[in-house]
This record gives C-alpha cells, sequence and structure tokens, in this order.
C-alpha cells in the first residue's frame, strides 16, 4: 500500500508560535516537535547551500524513523548550471545527501527549475541520464513550454516525478510519470 508523507517547506519557524509550537519551546526542539506530528519536511536550506555530515546527523537522530526529508536541489544546478554539464554538481550534492539515504530518511530529490528556462528536451534527458539508477526525484518547471507530452514520457522514462505545484501564474497538468507523486501546495488559503 502507498504510504502518505506530508509536510512543510521547513520547520524553523518562530511565527508558527503558539499554533503549531508550544509558546515555551525552544529552537533547537522544533524539528522534534514538528517530526512527531507530520512525518515529512521539504529542505530548502539546500538550495543554498551542501549539508554537513554534522548537521544531517543532527537530524537524523532527532526524527522518526520513518521521517523523510524531500531536498531542494542546489541552486547551482537548476538556476547557474540549469541541468547543463551539472553532473559534477549534482554528484557532489547526492553525496551530501549520503547520511540521509543511509539512515532511508531521504525522500525524493526536487529540482526545481527557473521561471524563465524554457523547454530543452535535450538538456532534460542529459541530465537524466547521468543520475544514479533508482535516485527519487521530481521536476518542478515553472515555464508552461515543459507541459508537453515528450517532456512527460522521457519523465516517465527515469521514473522521474512531475511535481504537481500550486501557482498563481502556471497550472502544472495533473500527469503522473513516476511510482510517487510530489505536490506542492503552497497557495495562501
Amino acid at each position: 500500500m502507498a504510504k502518505l508523507y506530508a509536510g512543510t517547506s521547513g520547520w524553523a519557524y518562530p511565527q508558527w508560535k503558539p499554533e503549531f509550537y508550544p509558546a515555551k519551546l525552544a529552537p533547537a526542539k522544533f524539528l522534534g516537535y514538528y517530526s512527531s506530528r507530520l512525518n515529512s519536511v521539504e529542505l530548502n536550506y539546500t538550495f543554498r547551500r551542501f549539508p554537513t555530515e554534522k548537521l544531517l546527523a543532527g537530524w537524523i537522530a532527532t526524527t522518526p524513523a520513518d521521517f523523510k526529508f524531500a531536498v531542494k536541489a542546489h541552486q547551482n544546478i537548476t538556476h547557474v548550471k540549469r541541468l547543463k554539464d551539472a553532473e559534477e554538481w549534482t554528484s557532489r550534492f547526492l553525496a551530501a545527501l549520503g547520511p540521509l539515504h543511509e539512515a532511508g530518511k531521504l525522500g525524493p530529490v526536487l529540482f526545481q527549475l527557473p521561471p524563465f528556462l524554457r523547454c530543452d528536451l535535450p538538456r532534460l534527458s542529459d541530465f537524466l541520464a547521468q543520475l544514479p539508477r533508482g535516485a527519487r526525484v521530481a521536476f518542478e518547471f515553472r515555464h508552461e513550454s515543459w507541459f508537453t507530452g515528450e517532456v512527460f514520457d522521457v519523465l516517465r522514462a527515469a521514473n522521474a516525478a512531475l511535481c504537481q505545484a500550486e501557482s498563481e501564474k502556471l497550472e502544472t497538468p495533473n500527469v503522473q510519470t513516476a511510482d510517487f507523486t510530489y505536490f506542492r501546495l503552497r497557495k495562501q488559503s
């Protein structure tokens, strides 16, 4: 049976007191409290920095065994290299996530592409080909030119998820391209 992982983009939000976190809870205890109520979190920290082993070890120790960390790919891969000639950066980034993988806590890696990047099927195909076999990855395309049958077929062939992202400006087609689905529901309600 499929398992639903639900979480937010990050957990270190003091403004969530007292509605979510108890009023007197120290920030160092936020992740432990968070992970007692939700079973996943998306790391946006990794968009700007590679996590250290020490940092990951602390997160691993603080969360339950079945907790998952979805990880946003580093900006040098998605926004600087824009998936092209990014093998070295991608390899280093995935290696940095090794402790999460070894602990069974690594969820999908989200490649959120910049809104100005138009569809480039060869670029996507080449990038997917250099990923390790079995890597759980999702792609959030923020330009409508990516929403084509050819792109969906390339994602399917790699078991890469089309991220179902909410946006005021763009509607992602509800298309299944992997054996899992990645939703980013970020509109204010």
